[in-house]
């Protein structure tokens, strides 16, 4: 059975003040996590360590980090590298956010660095795809996310795939109070899952978690989750608020 996963991205928001109020109201209002749910915090560089260590000791609950950069280490003033965070116990890393892709100029190839580094590093990532809403308006997203799959994605073995978590998220829907509709998520979910299965085989297809990214709100969150393909959420602003981060992962618990 392949794990439900609630992933909160702070992005570049909160001081270390508020993020350690944020983590210290969810550990005490979440419910118990069992073994088959978890719940991942992506917080700032600055936060890792010390967000790691504030949820050791509570059950169900990880931390991962919002990038690394392709290359080992080198002359890269202002990057952090797979084996920084490795060395400190950073379990999981996001690879190939939308945002990234965006605004640094991320390619597929570049992206597939990224993969490797994490897996030689015992990271696992949680890759990041979706289409633009221009892609989606001419009927192309299958196409398209199949390409960053085939692009990046695949450069990961059996072995090393079976430790990753796909995010799907339809960059149309980010940020922008637009969600795909329940039917819409289920569809490419179970598209990737496809896609996953015809390179990998069925087998660690089923196994593999596929979380949806995208203005994911409490109240849509039920709704999403009973979607047969959609193991989770990769949720932005709504991380943001204990409040509202605490439904979902209720919510996800449920499912």
């Amino acid at each position: 059975m392949r794990k439900k996963i609630a992933a909160a991205n702070w992005k570049m928001n909160l001081t270390w003040q508020q993020g350690n109020e944020l983590v210290q109201a969810l550990l005490g209002a979440t419910p118990s996590i069992q073994d088959s749910h978890q719940v991942i915090l992506s917080v700032p560089f600055p936060y890792l360590a010390s967000v790691n260590s504030m949820v050791q000791s509570t059950s169900g609950y990880q931390v991962a980090a919002q990038n690394c950069h392709h290359l080992a280490a080198g002359a890269y003033t202002g990057e952090v590298s797979a084996i920084m965070l490795a060395s400190l116990g950073i379990p999981y890393c996001l690879v190939g956010h939308s945002e990234r892709r965006e605004y640094n100029g991320e390619t597929n190839a570049v992206l597939a660095e990224k993969l490797q580094r994490c897996s030689e590093n015992s990271i696992r990532p949680i890759f990041c795809c979706g289409e633009p809403l221009t892609i989606r308006d001419q009927e192309q997203q299958n196409e398209y996310v199949a390409r960053q799959l085939q692009e990046s994605l695949f450069v990961l073995s059996k072995e090393q795939v079976g430790h990753a978590v796909v995010a799907y998220e339809p960059i149309w829907a980010i940020g922008t109070g637009r969600t795909a509709s329940s039917a819409q998520a289920q569809a490419m979910h179970q598209h990737i899952r496809k896609v996953l299965a015809d390179h990998y085989g069925q087998e660690l297809a089923e196994r593999i978690p596929i979380l949806y990214g995208g203005s994911v709100k409490a109240s849509n969150a039920d709704e999403l989750f009973g979607c047969p393909d959609v193991d989770g959420a990769l949720v932005g602003g709504a991380s943001l608020v204990a409040s509202e981060f605490t439904a979902i992962v209720r919510s996800l618990c449920k499912s």
